[in-house]
């Protein structure tokens, strides 16, 4: 008779373990899809940024040919937006799965950020009558409002992130976390520098 206890207990126990491993799997699965999803916006509006950066550039040079003296300021900053926007374009298609490398690439988009901020600026000092070519005025628009969806989707990817890592760690989900090699995910690291959008208002 205690035989048959013992094994009705091990039976139930078994159930019991299943159904909260499948159940605490299938929301880490769902959780990580989230994160997944979060990320891939965030990284569609740092290549929507990109896109926009050369038409930027081409703007000014077509607006800057008349000129016959070469504006130092303009020269390099567009050099060091050269370089900034090369590095990024180099650390493409990463995920938060590698945390190293999550680091580089979100370093390069702060440069990136920098990077353009400086340009700008330069450029407002040395064309200030740059701002009624209406080319250019769309660029700062389109641009402006594509800052601000990255802060948008930043902002989402840091909230699916929180609910993610916090099930991973939360007893006793961690453990299943680990036997079905669930792990925390990086977060954005604080830079105040690159919090502020450019200043494309001119």
């Amino acid at each position: 008779m205690k035989k048959y206890i013992v094994i009705g207990i091990v039976v139930v126990l078994a159930v019991v373990l299943f159904v909260s491993g499948r159940s605490t799997y299938n929301n880490m699965v769902t959780l990580d899809q989230d994160v997944e999803e979060s990320w891939a916006k965030v990284q569609v509006q740092y290549q929507r940024r990109m896109d926009l950066i050369p038409n930027m550039v081409e703007a000014v040079k077509g607006y800057a040919a008349h000129e016959s003296s070469t504006y130092e300021n303009v020269t390099r900053a567009r050099a060091g937006l050269s370089d900034a926007y090369n590095q990024a374009q180099d650390l493409k298609d990463v995920t938060p799965d590698n945390t190293e490398a999550f680091d580089k690439y979100n370093a390069a988009q702060q440069q990136l950020n920098r990077a353009l901020s400086i340009y700008v600026n330069a450029v407002h000092e040395a064309y200030p009558d740059l701002k009624a070519d209406v080319q250019f005025a769309n660029l700062q628009t389109v641009l402006e409002g594509t800052e601000n969806r990255i802060a948008t989707e930043r902002g989402r990817y840091t909230a699916v992130v929180k609910d993610y890592n916090v099930t991973v760690k939360r007893f006793p989900a961690n453990i299943w976390a680990g036997i079905f090699g669930f792990s925390a995910k990086p977060q954005f690291k604080a830079d105040e520098e690159a919090a502020t959008a450019p200043r494309v208002q001119f």
